[in-house]
């Protein structure tokens, strides 16, 4: 029991100067360092949906001043409660009539634009074109774009976790914790018919991520999809 507990607390200690170096290291990037790595993400990102269109957000701005364009937004409500794109709708709005919007350009987003590129993915199948936004949320700051709460324009983004956490200088940060990623994103459960195929997915609807891994056990026993 006491080498247990010794071991803990050198695994504590290690995690704690591992997330005392990643925040330094962090705070020594430049703004031009850290719109270099959300682009080299995203581009790594769009290979799961390279059919989709995408926008720039600098291409977006302009369109904002000479077209109709709208914004779909497919975070989640905690994280929509603290900014959004300029008269943003969520997805489900979007979702109760597509057709409502045909003549508009759909420009959908998220913090870096994955969620929105695999949501415009499954629209395209259906053959609603959805432009996906390039970087997303943090693409768009870095460009000099504005979001806004409800009381008007804000410097705080919600970033989801710390592997997104690259803002500008003078922007807020907000992120889940481990308990609100943990408990209520991660599960997914799923059963599997007599040939072993998904035959019915019951899926958490407050998230839809990128799969990391799936343990298959039994064919017709749960399957656990975990996210990332």
């Amino acid at each position: 029991m006491k080498y247990f507990f010794q071991s803990v607390l050198w695994f504590r200690l290690f995690a704690g100067m591992l997330i005392f170096q990643t925040v330094l290291c962090g705070a020594e990037l430049t703004n031009a360092n850290k719109k270099e790595i959300v682009y080299k993400m995203y581009t790594d990102y769009k290979k799961d949906f390279s059919s989709v269109h995408e926008i720039s957000p600098r291409e977006a701005m302009r369109l904002m001043k000479t077209a109709n364009v709208l914004f779909v937004d497919v975070r989640k409500p905690a994280e929509m409660d603290v900014s959004m794109l300029p008269n943003a709708i969520t997805k489900e709005e979007f979702l109760k009539n597509p057709s409502k919007y045909k003549d508009v350009k759909i420009v959908a987003y998220c913090t870096i634009s994955y969620r929105s590129g695999m949501f415009a993915k499954k629209m395209e199948k259906k053959g609603i074109r959805i432009n996906n936004l390039a970087g997303g949320l943090l693409a768009w700051v870095f460009e000099g774009g504005k979001v806004f709460d409800t009381h008007g324009e804000t410097k705080r983004i919600h970033v989801y976790g710390q592997k997104w956490n690259y803002l500008p200088r003078g922007y807020e940060m907000v992120m889940f914790n481990f308990f609100e990623k943990y408990f209520q994103f991660r599960d997914v459960f799923t059963y599997f018919d007599s040939k072993g195929l998904p035959a019915k997915v019951k899926e958490d609807t407050r998230y839809t991520g990128r799969i990391d891994r799936i343990s298959t056990y039994q064919i017709g026993q749960p399957v656990k999809i975990v996210f990332v």
